[in-house]
């Protein structure tokens, strides 16, 4: 299972930053959030779990930075500070403001997934419960950012286009819909994926010293 994610990882990866979304990129705020969630949200976790408690797991070597807490807010700045209109014209419009970009994204969204899942086989019941809480936060600022891009009633990215289908403002709303339906269930999923896995922890110690 771990050498599947591993591939479909590396896959997602290649199909976003070699396909037709970096280019679509530089006119639609809309292709922006999708390449956006397709690093962060889709193949980091795919990358991050399928090395978990394998020897290359970072998080085994080095367990201080990879805090999941501290790594939520670390991913929030990233994050939010290349959605400041001034780093996101230089992404799209310069091919190092890109790479630069590209990869403090997936840096972020390994961090804060490795954090959450990475280490010892089984994992800590306190590394995960700190996973749960990391998760969580990065859900609830993704959310965040998305409705404001959603709610907002001027254009923030003054040099996207536009097409037949789709205005400015109606592109840049479209592109925070899709940051706040897939970051925020994203990470709202992995979260309570090691919610499941503390509860199953506790049941076990609970049948153990009944034992």
């Amino acid at each position: 299972m771990q050498l599947v994610l591993w591939n479909f990882g590396w896959i997602v990866l290649a199909a976003a930053w070699l396909g037709p979304l970096p280019e679509l990129a530089t006119q639609s705020f809309a292709a922006h959030m999708t390449l956006h969630m397709a690093v962060v949200a889709v193949a980091a976790p795919m990358l991050s779990v399928a090395i978990a408690g394998k020897r290359f797991d970072p998080v085994i070597r080095f367990p201080g930075p990879f805090s999941p807490v501290p790594a939520s807010v670390g991913e929030l700045l990233i994050v939010w500070a290349w959605h400041s209109p001034g780093l996101h014209h230089w992404a799209r419009h310069s091919a190092m403001g890109f790479v630069i970009e590209q990869g403090m994204f997936l840096a972020a969204g390994l961090w804060v997934w490795l954090s959450a899942f990475g280490g010892t086989t089984p994992r800590e019941p306190g590394r995960s419960a700190a996973g749960v809480i990391g998760l969580l936060l990065t859900s609830m600022h993704m959310t965040l950012l998305g409705a404001l891009l959603v709610m907002s009633p001027r254009l923030l990215y003054m040099h996207h286009g536009h097409s037949e289908m789709l205005t400015p403002i109606m592109d840049q709303h479209l592109g925070g819909a899709v940051m706040l339906v897939v970051g925020g269930i994203v990470f709202l999923a992995g979260g309570l994926w090691l919610t499941k896995d503390l509860v199953s922890l506790d049941r076990l110690e609970m049948r153990t010293n009944e034992g």
